[in-house]
């Protein structure tokens, strides 16, 4: 699979993106790293680091996304700049997904107007990896749809659906709708109209669930709103942080802290590595025809690694068409 990357994309661009990419065609064979930005930079970069003949290829783009920039000006104005390029590389064909951790919005929005929407897909969807105690669970819309109509969120919950078939593995994914409570009748007009058409679905849908109830592992899908979602997403990533400093600055209280910490650092590194970022790469834009990865603005070179990654096994399972299938299905059963 021949991935592209938005070098220029990020905090930490272009170094760590392209770390990223040596260190993930160096640990697999079956994935092609397309490095998208300012030539003279990338390979300035790429000079003295070891990796496979081909494996690795330069397109030259002269123009960089700001983090700062409006997404409608940007998309407008800079036609050369590296998210562009890069997937207009996709849309021509010659790569099979992309990769950036640069303007999330700009992502979208460039990736809606080269791709286009699936056939039946009314709005698109973050589809975000998140920790449970068991396992992990998809949350989605995580950003890309704020205002939404019910209608938005039953596809939400069958594109999440199938991101868990294939993806995951998990055979019958269970579907959660996220409420203010469990009982049918609450929520807002937006998760009781959801509610009642999700019912109505062939998928595993186990009702409302409560956001004190999504890192239990009750739901596999977690479907909300992308005002819901995003903010839903930063509490998290927060609180996660907060409890790993809150936790250090209490057992450096203790008398025996050093020794406590010492104890306790194992366990310390596997709950980071369980709440990380990093180790989930990016977040699929999924209702596009294509494969789009939207990463964090801070990720690291391990991040954009596992990133590259989760683009290869989107596009290799073909997600996008499986998405569209299932839409156009459910559509044509509802006419029926």
């Amino acid at each position: 699979m021949r991935v592209v990357l938005d070098a220029m994309g990020g905090d930490h661009a272009p170094a760590v993106n392209i770390e990223g990419a040596v260190e993930t065609v160096g640990e697999s064979d079956d994935i092609e790293v397309i490095l998208v930005g300012n030539e003279s930079a990338i390979r300035k970069e790429l000079k003295g680091r070891k990796f496979r003949s081909g494996s690795i290829t330069v397109v030259h783009a002269s123009q960089v996304v700001e983090m700062h920039e409006s997404p409608t000006v940007a998309i407008r104005k800079k036609r050369d700049s590296s998210i562009r390029v890069g997937i207009g590389l996709v849309k021509a064909g010659k790569a099979d997904a992309f990769v950036s951790a640069g303007h999330s919005g700009v992502v979208m929005g460039t990736s809606l107007l080269l791709l286009g929407m699936s056939e039946g897909v009314d709005r698109p969807a973050i589809a975000t990896l998140m920790p449970t105690i068991r396992d992990t669970f998809i949350l989605l819309d995580a950003g890309a749809t704020v205002d939404c109509k019910p209608e938005n969120l039953q596809q939400f919950a069958l594109m999440g659906s199938i991101y868990c078939k294939l993806i995951l593995d998990r055979t019958k994914p269970k579907v959660g709708l996220l409420s203010i409570g469990e009982e049918d009748t609450k929520g807002n007009e937006l998760t009781k109209e959801a509610f009642k058409l999700i019912r109505q679905s062939r998928l595993n849908f186990i009702g409302n669930i409560e956001g004190k109830d999504i890192f239990t592992g009750r739901a596999d899908v977690v479907v909300c709103d992308g005002f819901i979602g995003n903010i839903a997403l930063k509490i998290s990533e927060g609180l996660a942080e907060a409890i790993l400093k809150m936790l250090k600055q209490e057992i450096a209280n203790v008398v025996a802290g050093r020794l406590g910490y010492l104890l306790l650092k194992p366990a310390i590194k596997n709950f980071k590595k369980r709440t990380d970022y990093d180790e989930f790469g990016g977040a699929p834009l999924l209702g596009i025809n294509g494969t789009s990865i939207i990463s964090h603005g801070r990720s690291s070179s391990k991040a954009i690694k596992n990133a590259l990654r989760v683009a290869n096994d989107f596009a290799r399972k073909k997600v996008y068409e499986a998405i569209s299938a299932a839409i156009q299905a459910d559509l044509h059963a509802r006419e029926a």
